[in-house]
């Protein structure tokens, strides 16, 4: 049986489990039963919760962002999908500001990675980044949901949603690309400003990406480099099983990218959940609730497109195309030296192991027409790759930073816009003159 149906097959099994182990944690709840209040009661009503949460499949969590705190006032937070694509859509976060007071139009969207979680993981950086800025997200469609009547998703299509964004904002944005769109955002600036496109966003900030996985090489870089392309298509690659409406579409499955996530750091979730365990029987309901939202987020994940995927790993893991000038899209070269006009940030995270040290910051070799004043690198010491756009640091130390960034670029653009306008308009003494 294909590992992907026996899967969905083991978890229909397991489902009147979970059923018996939710009777019996409410049962051990409620506090008239005597079991409640003993230690075994609590044991077992706590190996309950466990196990249901550890075989249960997760949604896909909502954002939630109900309001932002702006200069001390509580601002209503409003969610629109403004732009839609069968694969992805664009979520706004409308910021229901008072008519007296003027609001920041800087817009700024987040391209959120497609690598197995959704867009929700990205809640923090959202909601630091609301604070300074209109913002939107790219909210990825799980593959498994979309019917192969829409057509496959590939690299070059992720590239094609991307310069349809920024047309879509009319150039009027800067963008934020976290991890693996750091390589399709990168290509499709360059592209645009090789033709002379003029809807380029006015900057963009690579975070944690894999521009150049030669420099600093992780796990992950070392074991792509370690297989042929057609080794992950025999291997990972599966068939989207019935009843889900993108049944019979090939796959990269969630449930596998989350096991090696999960393998990576097995010790780690290990020692979660026995804190759990130990925080339920101690009735520690504020450190239980941490865990329960930390792994409602890290363990919903979504199934990627096959082509997406394959080309993704071929072209960034093992052909490493982009830094060698070899990456191409529909026939055409990507060249990021093309790029003069977009301005260049980038940040990275001293304990990486996503994505190393010095991976992201390759972008200014190969953005190598941009003047310096139009980039910036930032290392931030003491983090890791989820550190990067996310935690105590990101909104104390980096949102910061990037927020300065994006409003010096801006400040660039107006006087440019100003002296074009003073250039065109001509003077009244010298129109009355013209007269």
């Amino acid at each position: 049986m294909p590992l992907y149906q026996a899967f969905e097959l083991n978890h229909a099994i397991l489902a009147p489990f979970r059923a018996i182990s939710d009777m019996t944690k409410l049962a051990l709840s409620n506090p008239l039963n005597p079991m409640t209040h003993t230690p075994l009661g609590k044991s077992i009503a706590a190996a309950c919760e466990i196990f249901e949460r550890t075989t249960r499949r997760y949604g896909k969590p909502s954002f939630g962002i109900k309001e932002v705190e702006i200069e001390g006032q509580a601002i209503p937070v409003s969610e629109e999908v403004v732009w839609r694509k069968p694969f992805c859509e664009i979520r706004h976060f409308k910021r229901d500001f008072p008519q007296v007071q003027k609001e920041n139009k800087s817009k700024v969207l987040i391209v959120a990675p497609m690598s197995g979680h959704y867009a929700t993981l990205l809640r923090g950086t959202v909601q630091t980044m609301l604070e300074r800025h209109d913002v939107y997200i790219t909210d990825w469609v799980d593959a498994r949901s979309v019917p192969v009547i829409k057509g496959t998703f590939d690299l070059d299509d992720f590239i094609d949603y991307l310069i349809s964004m920024f047309h879509f904002f009319g150039g009027d944005v800067h963008v934020m690309a976290v991890c693996q769109p750091s390589v399709p955002v990168l290509a499709a600036v360059s592209l645009m400003e090789a033709s002379n496109d003029r809807a380029t966003p006015h900057s963009m900030t690579l975070m944690g990406g894999p521009l150049d996985t030669r420099v600093n090489p992780t796990e992950v870089n070392k074991m792509a480099e370690q297989h042929s392309i057609e080794w992950f298509r025999s291997n990972v690659i599966m068939q989207v099983p019935w009843p889900h409406p993108g049944v019979a579409r090939a796959v990269y499955p969630g449930f596998l990218q989350l096991t090696g996530f999960m393998t990576m750091n097995l010790d780690r979730h290990m020692d979660a959940h026995k804190e759990l365990f130990r925080h339920l029987i101690e009735g520690d309901g504020d450190s239980a609730d941490k865990h329960r939202d930390f792994y409602d987020e890290y363990l919903a994940v979504m199934d990627l497109d096959a082509a997406f995927y394959l080309q993704t790993v071929d072209t960034v893991f093992i052909r490493h195309a982009l830094p060698k000038g070899e990456m191409t899209h529909r026939g055409i070269p990507v060249d990021p030296s093309k790029i003069k006009r977009t301005a260049l940030m980038t940040v990275e995270g001293e304990k990486d192991d996503i994505s190393g040290v010095g991976q992201t910051e390759a972008a200014h070799t190969m953005c190598s027409s941009l003047p310096e004043s139009s980039r910036v690198h930032y290392l931030q010491k003491g983090v890791g790759h989820y550190g990067v756009f996310n935690g105590s640091r990101f909104r104390s130390e980096i949102a910061p930073r990037i927020s300065e960034f994006m409003a010096t670029q801006t400040r660039k653009l107006n006087v440019v816009k100003r002296a074009v306008r003073a250039v065109k308009k001509p003077s009244r003494k010298k129109t009355r003159e013209l007269a």
